[in-house]
């Protein structure tokens, strides 16, 4: 890409005498990003790249990778990166790597055509295996029953032939997934209201003066609505979070929540979890239930039975995830405050919370850096930038579109009949579906 600028990257040149002990999640990500620029590999292995970046700092990657002129390789969950920049996807699973041409969208739809292949395939073996098994019982009863020579020898001969069969393997239409149903609940009309709201620290180099993350804030979210919170990091997201939730005091204006909202909370960095707790014990007083129960519970969001008594300490950053989905499940609350909900969750778990926010008959606030998932499940993004809120109506793409940049389905391939006929066809073959109609049809 020729030589850049730091301050491309998002750092001011006040950051470049900070040592990078002090640095955010991101902007350490964005050093070993320049790092990178500056030694210019032949090889780039990129493992999460995206993951503590911003929706610029994202951009600014999926522009990099796409101009490099090296060979990259990517372990990433964001299926919005994976559309803009791969052109091929290598899938690990059961033990197998197995390579699909094309960006995310075209692998998921190639999978699932050979699974309906593979199935039909397998079903037409077996029903052929059924036939060949039959005839080579009847064979052999009347060889006995005639006391027939040639009989016995053929039906003989048929079993043979049916044990030389290569059989083909049951393909996995359906993996266990997290059983995630968010049920809601009718509240007030107005569900959160932001009046004049300020909030300001003491200033860490000069404690006299104070630290202005925004002011005069006005928001107005309604019963239903989806709404996604975008901006930079260090723009007050989390901030303004803790705020409704009543962890942090405004230095000015007013937070109403209406009449009968019940909020329910996931917590970035999991802090809402007693890491000495066992899930058991957890899931027992979150429901107020048996242990015989909790342990129900439990494996709907697959934990098994040694996992429900171990300490919360003891799981991964996906399986707290999954914990506080479940969680969450429990509590039923009818107004969701997400921050940053698909971190640690892998492709198909965020499915999985997707359709469950689709479904859901509350109302959502979700910070957000997953330009995937705002596409699928807002209907509202509101911008938190240099102290102030802009509304935006409808998804990630229609902000992105407003503001003056490509919608997602264009921007990853030139035709967007194609890109729309993908999502068409994606949509045909979802998991929850695929057995169905596999089971179903006779052609692909």
């Amino acid at each position: 890409m020729g030589a850049f600028n730091p301050v491309e990257l998002g750092f001011s040149e006040a950051d470049f005498a900070l040592p990078v002990t002090v640095l955010s999640g991101g902007q350490k990500k964005l050093i070993g990003l320049a790092k990178l620029m500056v030694t210019q590999p032949d090889l780039l292995l990129l493992d999460e790249p995206d993951n503590h970046l911003d929706i610029d700092g994202k951009d600014f990657l999926a522009r990099y990778i796409r101009a490099y002129k090296g060979a990259v390789a990517i372990i990433s969950h964001d299926r919005y990166l994976l559309d803009l920049v791969v052109d091929e996807i290598a899938e690990i699973e059961d033990g197998k790597l197995t390579v699909f041409p094309g960006n995310y969208s075209e692998y998921a739809f190639e999978k699932q055509a050979r699974l309906l292949r593979q199935q039909q395939m397998f079903q037409a073996q077996q029903k052929e295996i059924t036939r060949l098994e039959q005839a080579a019982k009847r064979l052999l009863m009347w060889g006995k029953i005639y006391d027939n020579e040639k009989f016995s020898k053929r039906g003989a001969s048929m079993m043979k032939r049916i044990e030389k069969i290569d059989r083909l393997d049951k393909p996995v239409l359906e993996r266990k997934q997290m059983g995630l149903e968010l049920a809601g609940w009718r509240g007030s009309n107005k569900v959160l209201t932001l009046s004049n709201l300020d909030k300001s620290f003491p200033d860490p180099e000069n404690p006299h003066d104070e630290r202005l993350i925004f002011a005069g804030l006005d928001l107005l979210i309604w019963h239903g609505e989806r709404v996604g919170i975008v901006g930079p990091n260090g723009a007050g997201k989390s901030v303004l979070m803790r705020l409704i939730l009543g962890d942090e005091t405004p230095t000015g204006g007013e937070i109403t929540l209406g009449p009968s909202i019940r909020a329910g909370h996931y917590a970035q960095e999991h802090e809402t979890l007693d890491p000495n707790k066992t899930l058991l014990d957890t899931v027992r007083f979150a429901a107020n239930c048996s242990e015989s129960d909790a342990v129900a519970i439990l494996g709907r969001f697959v934990f098994s039975y040694l996992q429900a008594r171990s300490k919360i300490s003891t799981l991964s950053g996906g399986e707290r995830s999954r914990l506080q989905m479940l969680l969450l499940m429990i509590s039923g609350p009818n107004f969701l405050l997400l921050d940053e909900p698909t971190n640690n969750l892998d492709i198909p778990s965020a499915e999985v919370l997707e359709n469950a926010l689709q479904d859901f008959e509350g109302t959502v606030f979700v910070i957000s850096h997953d330009r995937y998932f705002l596409d699928r499940i807002a209907t509202r993004i509101v911008e938190l930038e240099d102290g102030s809120l802009t509304d935006y109506s409808g998804n990630y793409s229609d902000y992105r579109e407003a503001k003056g940049g490509v919608r997602f389905l264009n921007a990853r391939t030139q035709s967007s009949k194609g890109a729309k006929g993908f999502a068409f066809h994606l949509k045909i073959f979802a998991p929850s579906r695929l057995r169905d109609f596999a089971l179903n049809s006779d052609h692909v």
